[in-house]
Parts: C-alpha cells; sequence; structure tokens
C-alpha cells in the first residue's frame, strides 16, 4: 500500500518527535512503525537501505527516513520524511541552545549538566562497546583500530586521513569478488539532478562570501567538509569536530564542547544535531541572538541538505552497491578505524568531565592531552559511577539516563 503524502507526514512526524536514545533506538522504531505496524516497507530491504545509508557519510537514521519516504513517495515523499526526522530536535536544540548561552554559567545549571556529562560518558562507553563487537571481526580490524586511535590521539592527525587511509587499507587489501555482482542500473540518475542538489547545497556558501560574512562563511565551509567525511556515526563525527572547534579554530572551549554532546543527547532526532548547537553558540559569542539564529540555520543547511543528495542520487544503486567485496570490505575496515576514533573520544570526554585541569604534555615529536590528578573531581567521579551502574547495571537507555542524571547533578549543586 502506497500511504498519501498527508499521511506519510503524519507518521514521520511521530518517528520525528519519538526518536530519542540515539541511532539504534530510532532505526528500532522505525522498524517497528514502517516494517511491522503500517507494513510498507519489506524486512529485506529495509535492512539492505540501512546497510547502505550506513556507508554513507551523514546520521543512518536521517537518512534511513530519508530512503524509506523516496521509496514509498519518490523525492517529495524523501523530503518529508528526511525533513520531519530531523525537525524536532532542532527546534529543541535551538531552543537549548539560546538558553545554555543565557544561563550556561549559573551554579545550577553548571551542577545540571556535571550529571548530563557524567551520563554521556557511560552513554559513549556503551556505543563505544557496541560498536567494538561488531566491527573489530578479526585482527586486521583490531588493528586498524589502535592505529586510528593512535593516529588521532598521540599524532593529532585529521579525522578525514584516518578514513582515507583505513578505506584505501580495506579495498586494496580484497580482491574483486568472483561471484556475479547485481548489474549497475542504467540511467538511474540524472547527473542533472545531482548538479542542482550540489547547486542548492553550496550556494549559501558564495552568497555570504559576497555579503562579507567570514565568521558565517567559515562555519558553512567546515560543516559542508564535515558532511563529507561523516563516515562512522556520530560519535566519530564528535570526535573531529572537537579536535576542530575546540584545538584549532577556538570557537567553543573544552567545556562548551562538553556540554554542547551532553545536551544534544537530551534531545528527539539525530545525535549530529550537536552541529547546530556548536553553530550558534559560535554565532552567539560573535554577535549575540540574532548572529546565533543565522549560525544555526546555517549550520542545519550544510550539515542535511547533502543527506538528501546521497540518498537520492544513490539509492537506485543500492542493489548493485550492497553486492561488491571492495567497496563492503572498505567500509569494513573504516567502522574499524571508526572504534579507535569514538576512543579516543570517550578518553577526550572523560578526562574533560572528571578533572578540572588536563594539561597537554609533550613527549619528543608527540603531545598529550592528560590530566592533572589532584584536579580530580569528587562530584563528578560519583555521578559517573552512577551513570554507569543505571547504563551496565540496570540496563536503563539515554531516555532515562540522562535525566536522572541531571537531576543527580543539580541535588549535588544544591548540597
Amino acid at each position: 500500500m502506497t500511504p498519501s503524502l498527508p499521511y506519510l507526514a503524519r507518521v514521520f512526524g511521530r518517528i520525528g518527535i519519538l526518536s530519542f536514545g540515539g541511532p539504534a533506538a530510532q532505526i528500532a522504531l522505525m522498524h517497528r512503525v514502517l516494517v511491522e505496524d503500517e507494513g510498507w516497507i519489506e524486512d529485506r530491504r529495509f535492512l539492505d537501505a540501512l546497510g547502505f545509508c550506513m556507508m554513507l557519510p551523514g546520521p543512518e537514521a536521517m537518512q534511513l527516513a530519508t530512503w524509506c519516504g523516496w521509496r514509498l513517495r519518490g523525492v517529495p515523499g524523501g523530503l518529508i520524511a528526511g525533513g520531519l526526522f530531523v525537525l524536532p530536535g532542532a527546534l529543541v536544540v535551538g531552543a537549548l541552545a539560546l538558553l545554555y548561552a543565557a544561563f550556561g554559567t549559573a551554579p545550577q545549571a553548571v551542577a545540571l549538566m556535571l550529571g548530563v556529562k557524567a551520563a554521556v560518558i557511560a552513554i559513549v562507553a556503551q556505543a563505544l562497546i557496541r560498536l567494538a563487537g561488531k566491527a573489530l571481526t578479526g585482527r586486521p580490524q583490531r588493528l586498524a583500530a589502535v592505529l586510528a586511535f593512535a593516529a588521532i590521539f598521540v599524532l593529532n592527525l585529521p579525522f578525514p586521513l584516518i578514513v582515507l587511509a583505513a578505506g584505501a587499507w580495506g579495498w586494496l587489501g580484497t580482491r574483486a569478488s568472483e561471484t556475479p555482482a547485481t548489474p549497475w542500473p542504467a540511467g538511474a540518475t540524472s547527473l542533472r539532478r545531482i548538479a542542482a542538489w550540489i547547486t542548492l547545497w553550496l550556494a549559501p556558501l558564495a552568497v555570504l562570501a559576497g555579503l562579507g560574512q567570514e565568521l558565517l562563511l567559515a562555519l558553512g565551509l567546515f560543516f559542508a567538509k564535515l558532511a563529507v567525511v561523516t563516515f562512522g556515526g556520530a560519535y566519530a563525527v564528535l570526535a573531529y569536530m572537537s579536535q576542530e572547534v575546540v584545538s584549532a579554530r577556538h570557537w567553543l572551549d573544552a567545556a562548551q564542547m562538553v556540554d554542547a554532546l551532553g545536551l544534544a543527547e537530551t534531545t528527539p532526532g539525530p545525535l549530529i544535531l550537536v552541529t547546530q548547537f556548536v553553530g550558534m553558540l559560535t554565532g552567539y559569542s560573535a554577535g549575540g541572538w540574532g548572529m546565533a539564529l543565522v549560525a544555526g540555520l546555517v549550520t542545519l543547511w550544510m550539515t542535511f541538505v547533502p543527506c538528501f543528495l546521497w540518498i537520492f542520487a544513490g539509492a537506485p544503486y543500492l542493489d548493485a552497491v550492497t553486492s561488491r567485496a571492495r567497496p563492503a570490505a572498505a567500509l569494513a575496515m573504516i567502522s574499524a578505524a571508526v572504534v579507535g576514533v569514538i576512543l579516543n573520544l570517550a578518553l577526550w570526554f572523560s578526562l574533560h568531565v572528571l578533572f578540572v585541569q588536563v594539561q597537554t604534555v609533550s613527549l619528543g615529536p608527540f603531545a598529550l592531552p592528560l590530566p592533572v590528578l589532584h584536579s580530580l573531581s569528587p562530584t563528578a567521579l560519583a555521578l559517573a559511577v552512577l551513570a554507569f551502574g543505571l547504563v551496565f547495571g540496570a540496563r536503563r537507555g539515554p531516555l532515562l539516563v540522562v535525566p536522572v542524571m541531571g537531576f543527580a547533578g543539580w541535588l549535588g549543586g544544591l548540597i
């Protein structure tokens, strides 16, 4: 059965509002609604599409929603499904960013955020363990994870270079399959359509350059680049973004970046909406409320418009791509390297939450971020232990853990 566009909009609007808990929970929600309840998508096609979306840069859950809408009602359906998957979370993140800019340094806000950040330590650790179990299937994959961690933590190499190196390793180390692959569809995607989407995506950059808006142009260029290299899910992207935003560009400090990730865990929609939060804080620091709103819109545009491009251009080739050995091997090695990148994020995040002071120590050609041991925060440590107990002991999800830990942090601030 093909749904009408209004009914499709109602279903995906409901999915967008309820899509808490990260990609795994969001994908499970879509499977239940679209495959089991509505019967719109066959189970095998849903899983194949999920694998295809995980090969693409960008948030896989949002792109899966876009693919489902495209499968049901073509480009209009894809626009509705993908847009409504992002919109509720974007509205919430925008409100949180403005509140944080106004009240983020208030003592009770700081105490509440400490509880949320303790929850994020446990949530990221859980995501790391789950991904490692799926991605590190052999010695080459484990070695790729170790090398990726060393490359970003010790050598401070950029995330895109790590992704390219891992993909090349997987591609070159695999022979082409002798099993006949699904043939490429003839003329499935119009080059004119691809060019139109690329133009639509990048047009704001030309406008900003013409207006002389240097900061907004820098934000747009950075998040456009981020949209192309965001393989491996949101946590991998956050590691690279933290490296760039805090260490290289100095748009935010480490504490603000940690707070951004913590707040993004509390909202519906893709976790990569943290980019909107970063953009809005950067804009607010430069020009107040108006600049924050414009910076948030620029960030959202540059982050999510290419997701529609990847799906509308690549969806007709789904069967052909997933049946070939070398692309699959390259992406498997990228997934393994991403484990090391996420380990770097988990360590970086934990150090800045648990210790008041973190210093960069030079060891020959290497520079390592190490904690000042006597600056360990007993309150943060106690909250982290509680968060790990909720996530790993009580097996509770982010939808419960984040607000409970925020309340625990707030109580700690009162005490």
